[in-house]
């Protein structure tokens, strides 16, 4: 019973640190107080459960848990989200927090899959556990595109009718297209660090538990392309370089290129026979 409450705690310190740090992504973009306080909270949550899980190691081991390379992986990242509270505190610097927590995130889900897992209080469920979170964010992270597509598609329908002067009744209720372009901006600002999660979940997972996984893998590298092109596509929206219809056809086409990496991507990947 014990077990399956530190399970379940440790899935949701992880599913906590994952949308802390798609928020810690969105502020930096668009400077939201509210937005950066609640990341700021969800870390602070995040450590406190961390900490609880440390302090537990020590009753257990009845040592200080830092003798594997596990428990100095769980050590390390521990001290880089105290870090990255201080920063966030005393020096408010954006961008050095939101990677600190990055990698802090990479060391809590390495210390999961790391070879003495079987030692670690948490036992195998959560391996596979974490599998499942990996693919939920992934699809999380491909119906976010998916509204990208669609609000794109509407704005090219609503600049066509606009340009051709004939909006009518039947499309009073609208939005305007500057609105449409800023739920298309929206929906892949999510979409990118939930997208850019999983794949730091399912390539741990992979190189943790599988053998003779490469990372020369069609999935692998069709869903890093993806995640540079829609990157690079927000950036180039925002300096002006891309918007209007060409932003929208760009977002179509690349919402396309998605569908293609989740359907031919899992045929010819070496690992993703079930997703």
């Amino acid at each position: 019973m014990t077990e399956l409450v530190m399970t379940r705690a440790y899935e949701i310190m992880v599913i906590l640190y994952a949308i802390s740090i798609v928020l810690y992504f969105i502020d930096y973009f668009y400077k939201q107080i509210k937005i950066r306080r609640f990341a700021f909270w969800l870390v602070s949550t995040v450590w406190a459960m961390q900490t609880i899980f440390f302090l537990v190691n020590i009753l257990a081991t009845k040592r200080f848990p830092i003798l594997s390379l596990t428990e100095g992986i769980n050590f390390y990242a521990w001290l880089l989200i105290s870090i990255s509270i201080i920063l966030h505190c005393i020096v408010r610097v954006d961008l050095p927090v939101f990677f600190i927590n990055v990698l802090g995130f990479i060391f809590v889900t390495i210390h999961l899959f790391a070879p003495d897992q079987v030692q670690h209080p948490l036992g195998e469920s959560l391996v596979s556990e974490m599998l499942i979170i990996h693919i939920s964010f992934a699809i999380l992270s491909y119906a976010t595109f998916t509204l990208a597509f669609v609000f794109s598609i509407l704005y090219l329908i609503l600049y066509k009718i606009l340009k051709e002067k004939k909006y009518s009744k039947l499309w009073s209720r609208l939005p305007s297209l500057h609105q449409i372009s800023s739920w298309v901006n929206n929906s892949i600002l999510v979409g990118i660090p939930i997208l850019f999660i999983s794949l730091l979940l399912g390539l741990e997972w992979a190189f943790m538990t599988l053998e003779g996984v490469s990372i020369i893998d069609a999935k692998i590298i069709g869903s890093f392309i993806i995640i540079v092109i829609y990157f690079t596509m927000f950036i180039l929206n925002k300096k002006g370089k891309l918007s209007g219809t060409n932003y929208s056809w760009a977002q179509i086409y690349t919402f396309l290129l998605v569908v293609v990496n989740f359907f031919l991507g899992s045929k010819l990947s070496n690992f993703h026979l079930w997703f």
